[in-house]
């Protein structure tokens, strides 16, 4: 239990359905549709499209889903891959000639054929109950009427405005300058195409009209898609994969997602006593820095397009995760063994719901950077991805880009299973953190009993670029001793990702969290 003397937030505890995540708006909306007759998935969807009015700067119909969910009465979990693919047109050869050593972040090149529009609607219709129509009319109300901007997401708005280019300063602009705190944004274009699709279905976004505005404007811009790109697009069903971490199996999205890269992770913290360390010392963040380091280097070594993937089975063996933990010195820390083979950017947003038959979703959904690719379509405003930049240019390397190809993304959906039994829907915004928050979250209910809530709330660090990130929530004398280990620490400007959860305890009670690092929240009834 909380000290209740300190400021904080109590978990949300509920009988007949639960939300959680990053604005209160869409948690409203997402128990709304619930108290209408819907289940989970029609909640997650409806939540997650408004989450795209609400936050502009993290997500949208631009861009890509990948979602993990419980069907009702049942213990299995399934995943569902709502990533786009690059035109069948690329090709990687002119930005070698130009010499590029990386994708551009901010050209048509980096812009994958948005992908999560589709998966909206392939799961609408075989796992949601009331429609499109529904599900929708609350970000169509909300993209018509205005949503007032919130604390964190006027921040993010204000760092990343500059990305924003051509007809998207228009359309992500307030009277040409960026929206202050309680300012209204309003996205009646995007209500048109909303209106389109819960009348026509997918065929509305990705033909016709609406795709013909988003090729366009990217061929104009020098792109290579094409309406073909478009009209092919489709998600897919696919199988989960996990490993187990103290008796708690760890339940994460296959490739293209880095969700192999949080198995590992755990494997490897599992050679380690994190139960006897301070969950907020130096020795712990030491760690977890250095396996991630480890970690990190076989994503970018190995993942990529489902088809491409290579040695999976190899990242998820315990005998590399014991090769590698052997690797980590306690006493110092080691150099980055890589740099991050694809763009990393925290911009993302996470819902999970869990309703009154305990069916559970956990979604994720992205844009990638701040405002994606800053590119939006010229008509309707539809804000581009720029998933591209998770590619490399690295000849012969199974994330290369390449026609036809998904890349590897940073976002996971993460669902905990015990006993045989769904235990938790639960998701970590941040980029490339993901993996590395997953294990963290994971380790703070394990090895130190917190619930969900006390469990995100507590402070994070993160290794990346040469750096460990260490927020503000470590005490001084910590992060000294982390810099005597080794480590070039530094605060970061912008708290470290963001997490929700809902528990789902053997008596079917539901306890929600939500990260204070957002605007969201946790509720239930």
């Amino acid at each position: 239990m909380r000290n209740l003397h300190l400021p904080g937030r109590s978990p949300v505890f509920a009988d007949n359905g639960a939300c959680a995540t990053s604005h209160p708006l869409a948690a409203q909306a997402a128990l709304d549709i619930l108290k209408q007759g819907g289940n989970a998935m029609d909640a997650a969807i409806a939540g997650a499209v408004l989450l795209g009015i609400c936050e502009p700067q993290m997500t949208g119909i631009g861009g890509d889903c990948f979602v993990l969910f419980s069907p009702a009465g049942t213990d299995e979990i399934r995943a569902f891959n709502g990533s786009g693919k690059s035109p069948a047109a690329a090709d990687p050869a002119p930005l070698r000639k130009a010499g590029a050593k990386a994708m551009p972040l901010h050209s048509p090149d980096a812009v994958t054929v948005p992908g999560a529009i589709d998966a909206f609607c392939q799961l609408s219709d075989t796992w949601g109950k009331l429609g499109l129509d529904a599900i929708l009319a609350p970000a169509i109300h909300y993209a018509e009427a205005g949503v007032p901007v919130a604390p964190r997401v006027a921040f993010d708005w204000a760092k990343d405005q500059a990305t924003l280019q051509g007809s998207a300063r228009a359309h992500y602009l307030v009277d040409g300058q960026v929206p202050q705190v309680g300012t209204r944004f309003r996205a009646p274009l995007q209500a048109e195409v909303l209106r389109q699709v819960a009348v026509k279905g997918r065929a509305a976004f990705y033909e016709g009209e609406i795709a013909e505005d988003m090729v366009n404007t990217l061929r104009a811009m020098g792109g290579v898609h094409s309406l073909d790109d478009f009209a092919k697009t489709q998600g897919m069903e696919t199988n989960p994969i996990s490993g187990t971490y103290k008796g708690v199996e760890l339940v994460e999205h296959p490739p293209n997602g880095q969700g192999a890269t949080a198995i590992l992770m755990s494997n490897m913290l599992a050679h380690f006593n994190i139960t006897g360390m301070d969950p907020f010392g130096s020795q712990r963040a030491h760690v977890e820095a250095e396996a991630a380091k480890l970690a990190y280097d076989a994503r970018n070594r190995f993942l990529a397009d489902p088809d491409a993937t290579a040695r999976l089975e190899h990242m998820l063996s315990q005998d590399t995760a014991r090769d590698l933990a052997a690797q980590i010195d306690l006493s110092k820390a080691m150099p980055s063994p890589a740099t991050l083979s694809e763009a990393v950017h925290k911009d993302t947003i996470y819902i999970t719901v869990v309703d009154k038959d305990r069916m559970a979703v956990s979604l994720i959904y992205s844009i990638f950077h701040g405002f994606g690719s800053g590119i939006a379509s010229e008509k309707f405003g539809i804000l581009f991805q720029n998933r591209g930049a998770g590619f490399t240019l690295e000849d012969g390397h199974p994330n290369a880009y390449g026609p036809n190809k998904r890349p590897m993304h940073t976002i996971i959906p993460g669902m905990l299973r015990q006993k045989g039994r769904v235990a938790m829907p639960f998701g970590v915004m941040g980029g490339a953190y993901q993996p590395n928050g997953h294990a963290r979250f994971l380790s703070n209910l394990v090895d130190f009993g917190m619930d969900p809530q006390t469990a995100i709330d507590a402070p994070r660090s993160f290794a990346d670029g040469g750096e460990l990130r260490v927020e503000e929530g470590y005490t001084e004398k910590v992060r000294q001793e982390l810099v005597d280990l080794g480590h070039k620490v530094v605060i970061p400007e912008t708290p470290i990702g963001g997490a929700q959860a809902i528990r789902i305890h053997e008596d079917g009670l539901l306890e929600a969290g939500s990260d204070p690092r957002k605007d969201g929240c946790a509720i239930g009834y």
